[in-house]
C-alpha cells in the first residue's frame, strides 16, 4: 500500500515535468520589470514629498513674521525698535531677529528691479523674523497680535505655517496621487499574472488533465505553475528594481542642483530605501499568490 502511493507520487512528479517552462520567452518577466520600474519610481517619489513636507513643518513650526507697514521711515524704525525689545523680553519667543533691508531688497530685486533712488525707491516692510516655542495655536496668536499692537500699532503678524498652507496642500495631494499609483500598479500586475496563468492553463489543458489523471493533485500542478511565475517575477522585479533606482538617482541629481531648501529637505534617509528594495519582493509575493489562487480555482471547475 505505501509502496503503492510513493510510486503514484513518484509518476506525479515525472509527469508534472511534461508542462513547458520556458524562461524570458514570454512578456512576462518584461511586463513585471516594467510595472516594478514605475512603482518603485512612484514610491521613491511618496516618500521624497512626505520627507520634503516633515522638513519644512519641522523648520517653521513656531515660525512667525512680523512686518511693520510704516510708511515713515523714522517712524517706521522706532516702531521695529519698540517690536524687537517687546518679543525680546517674552519668555516664550526663543529666538527674533530683524531681517537685514539688504537681504529684504535682494529677495525683491527680481520682481521690483535694481532701484539706485532712495527718494523713487518704492517703500516696502520692515520684517522680523521671530521663532516662538511650543506650537502657535489661533488663540496663542490672537493674544500675541494684541500685546503687540500696543508697542508697535503698524506692525502685523503671521504664523509662516499660514503662508506655505497651500504648499502643503498641494504636496498633500501629489502624495496621495502616488500612493494611488503604487496601487493602481499592484492590480496591474496582479491582472496581468492573473491572465498570464489563465493563458497557461488554457494552452496546457489537455496534459494537465492526463498528468491529473496519473495522480498529480491540483496543489502539485499549482505549484509548477507558481514556481513559473516566482521565476519571471523575480527576474522581472530585479531588472526593474535597477531601472528604478537608475531613474531615481537621475532625477536626485537633477533636483539637488536647484540648491533649494525646500527640495533638500526630501532626501531620502535609510527606511526609505529599504521600503524602496521590498518593492520587486512584494511583486514576486503577489506575483506568486495571484499565480497560485488563479491556477487553484481553474482547476477546480475544468477538473
Amino acid at each position: 500500500m505505501i509502496g503503492r502511493l510513493f510510486a503514484r507520487m513518484r509518476s506525479a512528479g515525472e509527469s508534472a515535468r511534461m508542462l513547458p517552462q520556458t524562461r524570458l520567452a514570454g512578456p512576462m518577466p518584461w511586463v513585471i520589470a516594467i510595472m516594478v520600474a514605475l512603482t518603485v519610481m512612484a514610491m521613491a517619489a511618496g516618500l521624497a514629498l512626505s520627507n520634503v513636507a516633515s522638513s519644512a513643518r519641522a523648520e517653521i513650526s513656531g515660525g512667525l513674521t512680523v512686518q511693520v507697514i510704516e510708511g515713515a521711515p523714522a517712524a517706521r524704525e522706532r516702531q521695529v525698535e519698540a517690536a524687537l525689545r517687546f518679543l525680546a523680553e517674552r519668555n516664550d519667543v526663543a529666538d527674533v531677529a530683524r531681517v537685514p533691508d539688504a537681504e529684504l531688497a535682494q529677495l525683491l530685486e527680481p520682481w521690483l528691479g535694481e532701484q539706485a533712488d532712495e527718494e523713487d525707491a518704492l517703500v516696502t516692510p520692515s520684517l522680523i523674523d521671530v521663532q516662538l516655542t511650543g506650537a502657535i495655536t489661533a488663540a496663542r496668536l490672537r493674544s500675541l497680535r494684541a500685546e503687540l499692537a500696543r508697542v508697535a500699532p503698524q506692525a502685523r503678524i503671521e504664523a509662516q505655517a499660514n503662508w506655505l498652507a497651500p504648499v502643503f496642500d498641494a504636496l498633500r495631494s501629489m502624495q496621495l496621487l502616488a500612493i494611488g499609483l503604487v496601487v493602481l500598479l499592484a492590480a496591474i500586475t496582479t491582472a496581468a499574472v492573473w491572465l498570464a496563468a489563465r493563458s497557461a492553463l488554457g494552452s496546457n489543458r489537455d496534459t494537465i488533465e492526463v498528468i491529473h489523471h496519473l495522480g498529480a493533485t491540483d496543489g502539485q500542478i499549482a505549484n509548477i505553475f507558481q514556481r513559473s511565475i516566482a521565476i519571471d517575477a523575480a527576474t522581472g522585479g530585479v531588472a526593474g528594481l535597477m531601472l528604478g533606482l537608475t531613474a531615481i538617482l537621475l532625477l536626485g541629481r537633477q533636483f539637488a542642483a536647484l540648491g533649494s531648501g525646500l527640495v533638500a529637505g526630501g532626501g531620502l534617509a535609510m527606511a526609505d530605501w529599504l521600503i524602496i528594495g521590498a518593492v520587486p519582493l512584494t511583486a514576486l509575493l503577489l506575483a506568486m499568490l495571484t499565480a497560485r489562487l488563479t491556477v487553484l480555482f481553474a482547476l477546480r471547475r475544468i477538473l
